[in-house]
């Protein structure tokens, strides 16, 4: 049997490219091709739609069903969630992260505004630090939740920083920021680039494993 799929026909492409997403869906983008040709690929690919999938629920940082979330990560360390309806919407941060709820169908959006909160409490002071390193000072640094991305420098260098950063290790965060200065100097992950990532964060690889445990 054949896995699901999304189907994303786009002239222009001259190749057939598979992904998964980050709630497990197979994204397929091609040129017009027969149904036939996708049966094929799908079958040829089995095992790596298996493992990414894998790899995919596996991640840490996972927020998923309200029902089912039992923890949620915080500077890289799974802390206890407990849900307490109220009269009140608010936060408490200790051992356990604890959410007073008006509305259970906006528990998603208080978890992403704590994320948002503790992300712009603590990651400008550490862009700071790095840029003051690095002699490398971005224009403007904004901060917004993207599926995809934990940061970008765009051709101004304006640097956006995900907000999800918060789930991260502090360690790996600073790999986040170090990697999007660098394109201030290099817009390109050519050889400088990473030397140059490499002389303020030396082990970037290490990090970047680490980074790919878990999702935005």
């Amino acid at each position: 049997m054949l896995p699901s799929y999304k189907h994303i026909i786009n002239p222009k492409l001259k190749h057939t490219y598979l992904s998964i997403d980050d709630e497990g869906t197979l994204i397929i983008k091609s040129p017009m091709v027969s149904q036939q040709y996708i049966s094929k690929l799908l079958i040829s690919k089995a095992k790596w739609i298996n493992h990414a999938r894998e790899q995919i629920a596996n991640k840490k940082g996972k927020i998923s069903n309200i029902n089912d979330l039992s923890s949620l990560y915080l500077w890289g360390k799974s802390k206890k969630l407990i849900l307490i309806p109220s009269s009140k919407n608010k936060i408490a941060i200790d051992e356990d992260i604890t959410i007073y709820y008006k509305d259970a169908d906006k528990i998603h959006q208080q978890i992403y505004n704590l994320y948002k909160e503790e992300a712009k409490s603590k990651l400008p002071q550490i862009v700071q630090e790095y840029a003051n390193k690095m002699q490398l000072f971005p224009n403007k640094i904004t901060f917004r939740k993207t599926k995809r991305q934990w940061g970008s420098c765009s051709a101004t260098n304006n640097i956006s920083l995900n907000t999800m950063l918060a789930k991260l290790p502090i360690d790996v965060v600073k790999y986040v920021i170090v990697h999007e200065l660098a394109h201030i100097r290099h817009k390109n992950h050519q050889k400088e680039f990473w030397a140059l990532v490499g002389k303020y964060m030396p082990k970037y690889k290490q990090l970047q494993n680490e980074l790919k445990t878990y999702t935005t």
